[in-house]
């Protein structure tokens, strides 16, 4: 008899283990989303804004390098900008190290 009673009580902790794995799935994918929401999609947002701007560079507009040198764009290139940052100085960057513009 006590045997019976034993297997009952293994066959019902059985049973809850498994409600406990679906609450550690459910976790798992709350945090994921937690994750995507506050990490992923904002830093996915700021790489295409920095795409764009990159894209639309043009001469004429005063930009702002990575390494927070000023200057004026003279000439535009496939992967370098140039810079002037004083009356005849002008310095060669690349494109990807413009990080503002300003009109």
């Amino acid at each position: 008899m006590a045997s019976e009673a034993f297997a009952m009580a293994g066959n019902a902790a059985a049973q809850g283990q498994q409600g406990a794995g679906y609450q550690q799935i459910i976790m798992l994918v709350a945090m994921f989303a937690i994750f995507y929401f506050l990490l992923i999609r904002p830093q996915q947002k700021r790489a295409k804004q920095q795409k764009e701007l990159v894209a639309g560079l043009k001469v004429g507009d005063s930009a702002v390098s990575a390494g927070g040198i000023h200057g004026k764009i003279t000439a535009v290139d496939d992967t370098t900008v140039n810079l002037e940052i004083a009356t005849g100085v002008k310095i060669k960057i690349n494109r990807a190290s413009v990080t503002e513009v300003k009109q």
